[in-house]
């Protein structure tokens, strides 16, 4: 247990840098102390002390504002950044070096018994506010972006916004640096892509309308007005819109 309390610990210096020493880690990262009381609980669970095992983990949701099951099954070095209304369910399964933020619920979708909680696979990162319903499987490295609702399976390092959630079409296993909010740098979305379209034929059609112009030129045509009009509009306040 203590090897895994120091793993603990080191991770929280690995991905959060506002942690200055063990001590205000010790004593100041509710998210640790969640991770303590449950390593305790859960073996409360295991041994069949199914009450105290529950109040156990209701007196850490009091202290810390984190809510976790004892039941449920969590890996090795798990951080749980700031913390509050964090929820996991009896039945989720987290695996080694998963990052979760505030807010976030791996929840169920069924009262039957038997599993109806999600699954993390290793190295995964749930932004802020994020939804993972349901038995589905979050695959190794795979991110889920802040506020995003995941009922269906994610593929191993894909990154899954929106409600309910959709895949990026990003490039997987590229990115080898934490990434706090599950976001990708590639927002390829349907949305970005015809903005992107349209600011394309935009470009186009002035390209075109330039050689029009010249040509009239070339012709004796007047077309100082044309263009003063055509120089009002810039074309990249919609560029930096987007990007």
């Amino acid at each position: 247990m203590f090897k895994g309390i120091k793993e603990d610990i080191a991770s929280v210096f690995d991905r959060d840098p506002a942690a200055r020493s063990t001590f205000e880690v010790l004593t100041c990262y509710p998210g640790f102390h969640a991770r303590l009381v449950h390593r305790v609980s859960h073996r409360l669970w295991l041994a069949n002390f199914k009450w105290l095992s529950r109040f156990l983990a209701h007196i850490g949701r009091w202290l810390t504002g984190i809510e976790i099951h004892p039941g449920a099954t969590i890996g090795r070095r798990f951080f749980i950044d700031h913390g509050m209304g964090v929820v996991i369910g009896e039945t989720a399964e987290i695996g080694d070096d998963v990052t979760l933020y505030h807010g976030v619920t791996l929840g169920g979708t069924s009262w039957k018994e038997g599993k109806r909680h999600p699954t993390l696979g290793d190295g995964v990162v749930v932004g802020a506010g994020a939804k993972i319903l349901g038995p589905i499987l979050i695959g190794t490295g795979a991110k889920v972006g802040s506020n995003a609702v995941v009922v269906k399976d994610v593929p191993s390092g894909a990154t899954a916004v929106g409600i309910p959630a959709r895949i990026l079409d990003e490039a997987r296993d590229t990115e080898k640096h934490f990434n706090p909010y599950g976001i990708g740098n590639a927002q390829n979305d349907p949305m970005t892509k015809a903005i992107h379209g349209l600011l394309g034929h935009s470009t186009q059609v002035d390209q075109r309308i330039e050689f029009i112009l010249e040509q009239l030129e070339k012709l004796g045509v007047k077309v100082e007005e044309e263009r003063a009009t055509a120089d009002k509009f810039d074309p990249n306040y919609l560029n930096n819109i987007v990007d």
